[in-house]
């Protein structure tokens, strides 16, 4: 088992090497990245994402809706989650080559079970609050490595809403001093970090534009029932033509009239939107493949309508990262929206789209050992800069 120095040996330690954990709003698997990080540069060193048991990733979708979870259960996943972030770590270490011994450092983002950054109130003041499960504790025992985990909880407590928490990685990563670039990530819910040229971190953008493929994936769910979670490259979509109708019900959701910083996430478009708008579209005799290539049109519509609303000018590059980069369907929609703007993932920057977000939380796990605040107050509407995670040390 590998056991390291203190945090103060892993903070004067000029090179470190971290292993990024995340299990995103779609619930799909844990994504691995192993990352070697220092002041000039990040070197993703190895990638994988490990699937969900069907058992587990139904017990996940029940965790997620008020009506059926319950705190025994939340309690038990939590510790279940824990084991299954760890053995990822091992597994990726086994399949690449890596020693775990060379591993220094673990940052999880866990698993978001609720996320409530405004509605909750306690003696007459709004509290912020969210849950990510996924037991650092379980994580650094079992691997032998300090593990960084919780990442929200500290913003959210200087007043932000714990999200989007990817900025600063994406300044790290994509920041240029000629060119002002969009990180768009399209995962269960898209978000994107706007950096100008030559811009310092005071100077980002960054919100939740929508959703990503959480109501592709949820239509798709419930076109094929139950059989199939995703469309795969966007195929299905490419077979129908886009429902004005249905798309003009979509776009009247209050969310898109909300000026950041905002984030949002399940609460609001999650399975019981998709069905709401699946009876729509069938009440309204729109065919199936219509749907579907409604709701990814919606996608790339919500994408680039925000960066015209909201957005200082628009971008010279944008850089996809997560599952929707590979919905070919998606990709071409976003492209007839944003025709004067060259369209990239973080592929052609050497980091695999699926990997984006896991490198992110190998990032802020660098940064919360090194005492470097990883919060961007321009994006989550916090206070002042703070340092993300709770740091469990072996």
């Amino acid at each position: 088992m590998a056991r390291h120095g203190t945090i103060l040996d892993l903070s004067a330690k000029k090179r470190l090497r971290v292993a990024g954990l995340m299990s995103g709003t779609s619930a799909d698997g844990v994504d691995v990245a192993i990352v070697d990080i220092d002041n000039r540069s990040t070197r993703l060193a190895a990638f994988a994402m490990y699937p969900y048991s069907a058992t587990i990733r139904k017990a996940i979708f029940s965790l997620f809706d008020p009506a059926t979870s319950t705190v025994d259960e939340i309690c038990h996943y939590n510790f279940v989650l824990g084991d299954i972030f760890a053995d990822a770590v091992i597994k990726l270490c086994d399949s690449s080559g890596i020693s775990l011994k060379t591993i220094d450092l673990i940052g999880s983002h866990g698993q978001t079970i609720y996320h409530n950054p405004s509605s909750g109130r306690y003696a007459k003041r709004l509290v912020r609050s969210t849950l990510q499960i996924g037991e650092p504790a379980v994580i650094a025992q079992r691997t032998g490595i300090t593990t960084v985990a919780d990442f929200r909880p500290a913003d959210m407590a200087v007043g932000g809403q714990g999200a989007p928490l990817v900025p600063f990685a994406d300044y790290i990563l994509f920041a240029d001093k000629r060119i002002t670039r969009a990180v768009q990530n399209i995962g269960g819910i898209a978000n994107v970090t706007y950096l100008p040229a030559s811009s310092s971190p005071d100077k980002i953008i960054a919100f939740d534009t929508g959703p990503g493929n959480m109501i592709i994936d949820g239509l798709i769910n419930l076109i094929s029932g139950g059989k199939k979670r995703y469309d795969r490259n966007g195929a299905f979509a490419a077979k129908g033509t886009v429902s004005r109708v249905m798309l003009s019900k979509m776009l009247n959701h209050p969310y898109f009239n909300r000026r950041p910083p905002k984030t949002t996430g399940r609460e609001e478009f999650g399975l019981r939107y998709s069905r709401d708008i699946y009876k729509y579209a069938v009440t309204h005799h729109v065919c199936n493949e219509d749907i579907v290539a409604t709701a990814t049109d919606f996608t790339a519509v919500t994408i680039a309508d925000a960066y015209r609303r909201f957005l200082p000018k628009m971008p010279e590059q944008v850089i996809l990262c997560g599952g929707g980069a590979k919905n070919k369907t998606l990709i071409k929609m976003l492209r007839e929206r944003l025709d004067k703007t060259e369209i990239l993932t973080t592929g052609d920057f050497g980091i695999d789209p699926d990997a984006k977000e896991a490198v992110s939380f190998a990032i802020l796990a660098w940064a919360a050992v090194k005492g470097v605040p990883g919060s961007v107050p321009a994006a989550t509407g916090g206070q002042r800069p703070v340092i993300l995670g709770k740091i469990v040390q072996v």
